[in-house]
């Protein structure tokens, strides 16, 4: 049973990261679409979230089903419970991609916001915090998950500079506020991807660790730094 039951791990982590390709995928199609002004592109990422819905329940499904086939115990346990988490909040970063897209096909049809909104930048630092939690699952890496973990505060500063920014944009450009009001949305869109991209984390942590470390940021920082890695995140 012990075999069956690893080669059932293998593909469930198989599945987890062929789900986290296509969320990655169309989180960049996403801000590309924003970016682009391209409606089309949009119009894709909103098709396509469906697929990414189904992908979520198959695991779900397979998750319970090892759960009930091999009632396992231990880091097998802890690694099955973390994949069901992990499935949700890919799935929510999926559903965020498709509110970037919804404000692109907005923006497209309103004119350019002469701001400097580094959405592409923000959307790199969320994304690569998906694809560094994602690593850290498969390499069973604590030490990069704890990387995501202090780096979540740096997207957390983004959103506020951007908040600021659209502030004096709109006491600057009222007529323009609708659009900046999007601007904002998206933003906050992306750090909330970033969130999830720290709650994956958070569950490798525990998967490996057996430790739950939500609500910690302190506890990362000091981890890091006792690693002599700082408190940021690489670019």
């Amino acid at each position: 049973m012990a075999k069956h039951l690893e080669r059932e791990l293998d593909r469930l982590k198989r599945q987890i990261l062929s789900l986290s390709a296509m969320v990655e995928e169309s989180v960049r199609d996403a801000v590309r679409s924003l970016e682009d002004r391209d409606e089309r592109l949009a119009a894709k990422v909103i098709e396509g979230d469906p697929e990414i819905d189904r992908v979520e329940v198959d695991l779900e499904e397979e998750c319970l089903k090892l759960l009930a086939l091999y009632q396992p115990v231990a880091t097998d346990l802890r690694f099955i419970v973390a994949a069901l988490k992990i499935n949700n909040d890919l799935e929510r970063i999926g559903d965020l991609a498709v509110n970037i897209a919804e404000r692109a096909q907005f923006l497209a049809t309103h004119d350019r916001v002469d701001m400097p909104f580094d959405f592409v930048g923000m959307a790199e630092k969320a994304r690569a915090m998906v694809k560094k939690s994602l690593d850290a699952l498969v390499n069973l890496d604590a030490e990069a998950a704890f990387e995501v973990c202090a780096a979540d505060d740096e997207v957390d500063a983004m959103n506020r500079q951007m908040y600021l920014q659209v502030q004096e944009g709109i006491r600057r450009h009222p007529e323009q506020m609708q659009s900046l009001i999007h601007m904002l949305s998206t933003s906050r869109h992306l750090e909330r991807i970033a969130d999830h991209a720290t709650n994956i984390a958070e569950d490798v942590i525990y998967m490996i660790e057996g430790e739950i470390v939500r609500h910690q940021a302190e506890e990362y920082r000091s981890h890091l730094a006792e690693e002599g890695k700082g408190e940021g995140f690489p670019d």
